[in-house]
């Protein structure tokens, strides 16, 4: 069987341990995995599923982003999940953005305001985040979206970053990953990608 590839763009680190994370869910599931970073991938031939990962501030990162856009024709032939990194995300009940599941970290969103949602609100918003993800994919689409608090270390960051997420997104330093959450959306990722898993392999990963 073909491996998985979990790819990932980073800025400071973090998504590359969410990565590893998902990875080792899916071999615990039996499947052939590999992970490396996106600017070490080239063709797609090789493998049977694509997960991709990215940090948002400003929008998703451009490297992420781009990636979807290079493969769109291998979209239509091969499944794809992506996992997003967010410091901030307004509390909606909203679980499908253009048709596709999306997967929240119930420990991320905050509560809108009274009185109408402030601008900062606005743009972090799940639709924000995720329809020009899945513009970037099309015309095929992921098969699942997740979406969890990341890791912020301003000195890790470049200055621009910064003052962006200082200015505008307002989020204090501190780790917001909730690998549980992590775990559980990788865990239902063989489901959605549409993946079989043999029961030898399965056994051999158990064991």
């Amino acid at each position: 069987m073909k491996p998985v590839l979990v790819t990932y763009a980073t800025m400071a680190g973090s998504t590359a341990d969410v990565a590893e994370a998902i990875a080792a869910e899916l071999r615990a599931a039996g499947l052939p995995v590999e992970v490396a970073p996106m600017a070490a991938v080239g063709a797609l031939d090789g493998y049977s599923a694509v997960v991709a990962g990215g940090p948002m501030i400003m929008g998703w990162h451009r490297q992420a982003a781009g990636f979807l856009r290079q493969h769109r024709r291998d979209w239509a032939r091969l499944p794809l999940a992506v996992f997003v990194m967010a410091l901030s995300l307004t509390a909606t009940a909203e679980r499908t953005v253009a048709g596709v599941p999306v997967f929240v970290d119930e420990q991320l969103p905050r509560p809108a305001t009274t009185g109408g949602l402030r601008w900062r609100q606005r743009y972090a918003q799940l639709g924000r985040y995720v329809r020009p993800i899945v513009a970037a994919a099309g015309p095929a689409k992921p098969r699942s979206v997740g979406v969890f608090g990341g890791r912020m270390e301003y000195g890790r960051l470049k200055p621009w970053a910064v003052l962006f997420v200082m200015g505008v997104i307002q989020a204090p330093a501190g780790d917001r990953r909730n690998w549980e959450a992590i775990r559980a959306w990788a865990a239902g990722l063989p489901a959605a990608l549409g993946l079989a898993v043999e029961p030898a392999l399965r056994e051999m990963a158990v064991a």
